[in-house]
């Protein structure tokens, strides 16, 4: 298991807190401090496995000693973390109660996406063309490209999913992921990592065709967003009468209850409730009309066992932090897709530009060789077949031409979808891409590494390995979880309520002895102060503590979802294993097809060379009439043939390197990128791409088909 060095919770200093209530006059302060000292002692004497908790930032592996840990170096975390799109933090809530309370419940707003084209790309269209450099492509890609504008907000739904955890509410997940929508380039055959489940389908999906998972196992963290819950309630009531001893009466009955409830990281859980009556009625047997009644009752909720500690209640943000990073993680692996995908994709317009001016070259040399034939067949030094013969080879080269020039109008649509956002303008459309840089060969530092030192440097920075060592962390937490909801649950709970009565003496009210009206002044009237007063004053208490207890006797599902929780421990990390096979396997395979490409090109440019040495040797025989035009042909298809290998080879070594690059995850230092400018979209400078030389001058091919006519029909001579 490969686990980082670094610290593991973002929030590793952060307590929950509990701040005093302000208590009532009299002797209510009192009684509610020693309500609070008992639960304090209480929770004091909670066993060991209360919290369940081990010193953040140092999670071991279950049942696995340090020694059986392979040798291969953990992942070092993207920098810097938190990518953000804006300057706006939505791990953060929208308003404060303290400065504008009204803004929390107001729906927030995010701005609007762009659909326009920065300015960089309007800046180089140019005489209705584009001169379009390497480091030009990437710099817009990093701009205008669809697929990393929407990876940006994969980190703001990151952002939240903190916010909601961080209440106690259950992780939605930002689906962060690469996206691969762009044509043109290659997929790449490395994964991202993650962990096992969520498969659609399945002879052994379960319910509604998914399989689920025990990620998030445990119990439920306690609802640390606090609520107030009001009623009022105005009720007027006629009762009939019923007998001799009870009249018909009336009574009017206010109602104005309040309820607080809030949870804390600890397990404990708090609710307040306050409550006030006013009733007026006209029976005889009511000593106060109208009168007061105040109560409230407060009452602490501690578990002991299951949901019990800090760690228990605060599992999801700790996963949610460690998703924020796989979020930049992914995040940044997308721009190591996209521009090496945007690399590919240049160097096939690359490839397709030179085809086209081989192709031109080709029919111009055919077509001098066709005029040459046409006058020695005017001057009778020259058969009718070979003229024929040589006007087929202009029509063949004229059609590989017009094939060659489809596949450039086609690079050039697929390189100005990868770096430009609206293709409605038309001068855009219409503006030929021209590409300045040309790949060179020279050696590269990766090609004099040792392949140990280059798949040491994958392991360390490849974002693959740091989301699936993420993601096994994430597995870890959920066992943990798991593991707590095999306790049995017991919770510890106390409660003291005070009860004031208050209001005057009800003028119906009759004395039972006597038969009479109670005289006035029977019974003192007490406004609403007094009857709060009276509730906090410890005059009429209700306080007491008790234990709930549940136990499952079979424990089947706490049990099962345990298991499934460590198979799915394990299977995250057999697939972190597998990657590290896989990057090695894929960096040795790199070298490989460097090395090989390289040779490849030097051979194809000794096969150039060579056979522009042939068609001007034939050239000159068959000005010499040593030679015929079938011959002079056949070395200007032999060239043409060794011209088109010569540009493959070059886009394959350029494609290469940059997908070597992609491997070690190191094409961002090498590019001179800055991850900050790629998450904003606010590219400062450009990337400066290493390995290349300027093209060299000559003819811009142009995309419009060569002349269809037919040549002349060849003479015969008189």
């Amino acid at each position: 298991m490969h686990l980082f060095g670094t610290r593991v919770f973002e929030d590793e200093n952060e307590t929950a807190s509990v701040r005093p209530q302000k208590t009532g006059p009299g002797s209510a302060g009192k009684g509610l401090r020693a309500f609070a000292a008992v639960m304090l002692t209480l929770a004091a004497g909670v066993p060991s496995g209360f919290g369940q908790q081990q010193q953040q930032g140092t999670v071991t592996t279950p049942t696995q000693s340090a020694s059986d840990l392979p040798a291969e170096p953990a992942p070092t975390l993207t920098e810097p973390l938190n990518l953000r799109a804006t300057a706006r933090d939505f791990s953060k809530p929208a308003g404060s109660w303290l400065r504008n309370p009204l803004k929390v419940y107001l729906p927030t707003t995010v701005p609007g996406a762009s659909f326009q084209n920065s300015p960089r790309l309007a800046d180089m269209v140019k005489n209705g063309k584009i001169y379009l450099s390497l480091s030009d492509a990437l710099a817009l890609a990093l701009e205008n490209n669809y697929d990393i504008a929407i990876s940006r907000y994969y980190m703001d739904l990151a952002d939240l999913d903190i916010l909601r955890a961080k209440s106690g509410q259950l992780l939605q997940g930002s689906g962060a992921t690469i996206n691969e929508s762009t044509q043109g380039g290659y997929t790449s055959t490395t994964n991202a990592g993650g962990g096992p489940g969520g498969v659609a389908g399945g002879s052994a999906a379960g319910a509604g065709g998914l399989t689920l998972t025990a990620s998030g196992a445990g119990p439920a963290p306690e609802n640390m967003e606090p609520t107030i819950t009001s009623t009022i309630q105005l009720e007027r009531a006629e009762q009939a009468q019923t007998s001799a001893f009870v009249p018909r009466a009336f009574q009017n009955t206010d109602q104005y209850n309040f309820t607080y409830n809030q949870g804390f990281v600890t397990g404990t859980s708090l609710a307040v409730g306050f409550n006030n009556n006013r009733v007026t009625s006209s029976s005889e047997f009511n000593i106060y009309s109208p009168q007061l009644d105040s109560n409230f009752r407060a009452t602490v909720t501690q578990h002991l066992l299951q949901g019990a500690g800090i760690w228990v209640n605060k599992r999801f943000v700790y996963q949610a932090i460690n998703n924020r990073r796989i979020t930049d993680s992914t995040f940044r692996q997308q721009i190591l897709y996209t521009v090496n995908q945007v690399e590919n994709i240049y160097w096939g317009l690359v490839n397709a530009y030179e085809d086209v001016q081989a192709k031109e070259r080709a029919l111009d040399q055919s077509t001098q060789v066709a005029g040459d034939n046409r006058k020695q067949l005017q001057i009778g030094t020259m058969a009718p077949l070979d003229v024929l013969n040589a006007d087929q080879a202009v029509a063949s080269d004229k059609q590989a031409l017009i094939s060659s020039q489809s596949t450039l109008n086609y690079q050039q649509q697929i390189i100005k979808q990868a770096i430009a956002r609206n293709l409605n303008d038309p001068a855009l459309v219409a503006a030929a891409v021209i590409p300045t840089d040309r790949v060179s060969i020279e050696h590269i530092p990766e090609e004099s590494q040792p392949v140990d030192e280059l798949v040491q440097e994958a392991f360390k920075q490849s974002p693959v390995l740091e989301q699936a060592a993420l993601t096994l962390k994430n597995w870890e937490i959920s066992l943990r979880g798991a593991k707590n909801q095999l306790l049995p649950t017991l919770d510890v709970y106390g409660f003291y309520s005070g009860t004031g009565i208050g209001g005057s003496q009800s003028p119906d009210c009759l004395n039972l002895f006597t038969g009479q009206s109670c005289p006035p002044n029977t019974y003192p009237s007490t406004s609403y102060g007094g009857t709060l007063s009276n509730m906090l004053n410890n005059s009429n208490p209700d306080k007491g503590v008790g234990f709930n207890v549940t136990i499952p006797i079979r424990n089947r599902p706490a049990q099962a979802q345990q298991a499934q929780a460590l198979i799915e421990y394990r299977q995250a990390e057999l697939h972190l294993e597998q990657l590290y096979t896989q990057i090695r396997i894929s960096v040795v395979n790199a070298m490989y097809a460097l090395t090989n490409d390289r040779a490849l090109v030097q051979a194809s440019i000794a096969a150039k060379d060579y056979a522009e040495q042939n068609l001007d040797a034939e050239r000159k025989k068959l000005h010499l009439g040593a030679s015929t035009t079938a011959n002079v042909l056949l070395q200007e298809k032999s060239l043409a043939a060794t011209e088109n290998s010569l540009n493959q080879a070059n886009a394959t070594y350029a494609k290469d390197r940059a997908a070597l690059y992609q491997i070690l995850a190191s094409t961002l230092q090498h590019y001179g990128i800055d991850l900050t400018d790629a998450a904003t979209g606010n590219v400062k400078a450009e990337p400066v791409v290493p390995g290349l030389v300027a093209a060299k001058p000559g003819n811009e091919p142009t995309t419009a088909p060569p002349a269809t006519a037919p040549p002349p029909p060849p003479t015969t001579p008189q």
